[in-house]
């Protein structure tokens, strides 16, 4: 598509998910994106999720670039993918980082963006807002021997049942009428 920006091809956007995104990172590093800078822009040179991950967890990324050029912004991005696997953010959360330096998949940034919201739940040290809701715990049940010898025997209704069931009276499709002598 000739003339249109490559952010607008790819990736299903959501505006508001975007805008949430955007006011909680705001509310977490305790600045506004840059005025004017639509919002793929603002997050493209990784300064601001670097600063993002510092305040989720102090110190985690040691040297912030803001000037140097590209090669210094792309390990900006980079260094902010590490410290999210540090943090404890699922590495199948995580964008490449061409999603967001080329600009394919903005959608992916969001998603990463949610997805430490929702690990910021497991760090009780955190007190700022979280975004998104709390991720499920596991409920590990230890059953003795004999419950679970118990359980084989025994067929779940969600299983049904094949007591009085018969194939009479079945019809599949329409009946094939043969015509002999012709």
């Amino acid at each position: 598509m000739p003339g249109r920006p490559i952010w607008q091809c790819a990736g299903k956007r959501e505006p508001e998910k975007e805008a949430e995104a955007q006011r909680w990172v705001e509310a977490v590093i305790g600045e506004q994106f840059p005025p004017g800078l639509p919002y793929e822009l603002a997050l493209r040179d990784g300064i601001i999720l670097c600063k993002l991950m510092n305040r989720l967890q102090p110190g985690i990324i040691s040297k912030i670039n803001v000037s140097g050029g590209d090669y210094k912004f792309m390990d900006n991005i980079s260094q902010f993918q590490k410290a999210c696997v540090k943090y404890g953010v699922p590495d199948v959360d995580l964008f490449q980082s061409t999603d967001l330096w080329d600009q394919k998949n903005i959608s992916l940034v969001t998603q990463t963006i949610f997805a430490i919201g929702r690990t910021t739940h497991k760090h009780p040290e955190w007190r700022g807002p979280w975004l998104g809701p709390k991720p499920a715990e596991e409920n590990r049940r230890e059953f003795s021997e004999d419950v679970l010898r118990a359980g084989e025997s025994v067929i779940g209704l969600q299983a049904g049942t094949n007591k009085l069931a018969s194939q009479s009276g079945q019809n599949f499709g329409a009946s094939r009428k043969i015509i002999l002598g012709k």
